[in-house]
């Protein structure tokens, strides 16, 4: 089932316990390969993800952007997520979009789960771009805290978790720049939801580790060098991790594309040109 409005085509796939909704937007005579964008942690998904990017990339190509669960808009039975459960709609959704095989985006909690895509379903993956991701949780005491402040300010002070998130998630600089009325705006629209403490459980749950050396897929790997959620430092240890894997980085804060919009389109899309 699908609704189609004036730039974007929605659509649903089941997955397991899940409707999973998705987004499709770009010309439909494109040749060039898709391009699937992978949110990380929130409610919100794809729409405050991406909104800004994703018509950028849409200009000359289909751009694929599924709400995984956790989000407002897909559903499911409300148990605890694992890695592969979302790999595994981030798969029906390329199947069922019929566009495979993909360049496939994971941002932040998306980069473990696009990781396990290309090791699980290498030939639905053409090129594999890793943005301020990590590969494992514990044993990391700044993400292992990270992650448990937020589960603590999500269930105990809605306002305190929307700031920290948005202290956290840009540079300084950028902050600034902004002003104090758009950062409270910002702020209030980083909601603590259930789906967004499922996704936190699961970012303190993560470990691909065995799953990295199975990734066949040309991989671009993007640390953000002033990143306070996500440390540049895990960005450079998955590079390293990842055989044949090219890095690059931005100096921005953990959402380096509302940062630098075009700077990050530029990498993505001279490392996903050709085909």
């Amino acid at each position: 089932m699908s609704t189609t409005s004036t730039a974007i085509t929605t659509a649903t796939v089941t997955v397991a316990d899940a409707l999973v909704h998705y987004d499709r937007l770009g010309p439909s005579d494109s040749t060039r390969t898709p391009l699937v964008l992978v949110h990380g942690t929130g409610s919100t998904g794809a729409a405050l993800t991406w909104g800004q990017i994703a018509p950028r990339f849409a200009e000359d190509r289909t751009v694929i952007t599924p709400d995984l669960s956790g989000t407002d808009r897909t559903t499911d039975g409300g148990g605890p997520l694992t890695v592969e459960g979302l790999a595994a709609q981030v798969i029906a959704v390329i199947e069922d979009a019929g566009r495979g095989p993909v360049d496939l985006l994971g941002f932040s909690l998306g980069s473990p789960v696009v990781a396990a895509v290309a090791a699980l379903r290498p030939d639905l993956v053409r090129r594999l771009i890793l943005v301020a991701g990590w590969a494992h949780t514990e044993g990391d005491e700044f993400l292992r805290n990270t992650f448990a402040l937020w589960t603590r300010l999500g269930t105990t002070d809605h306002e305190a978790f929307g700031r920290f998130v948005t202290m956290t998630g840009f540079s300084p600089g950028f902050l600034n720049a902004l002003g104090r009325e758009q950062v409270d705006a910002m702020s209030a629209n980083m909601p603590a939801t259930p789906g967004t403490l499922r996704h936190a459980d699961l970012d303190a749950r993560v470990d691909i580790r065995d799953l990295l050396p199975r990734v066949q897929a040309e991989t671009l790997v993007i640390g953000c060098l002033q990143d306070a959620t996500v440390p540049v430092e895990q960005s450079r240890a998955l590079h390293a991790a990842i055989h044949g894997s090219t890095y690059a980085e931005l100096d921005t804060g953990h959402v380096a594309f509302f940062e630098q919009p075009e700077e990050f389109r530029k990498l993505v899309d001279d490392f996903t040109a050709g085909a």
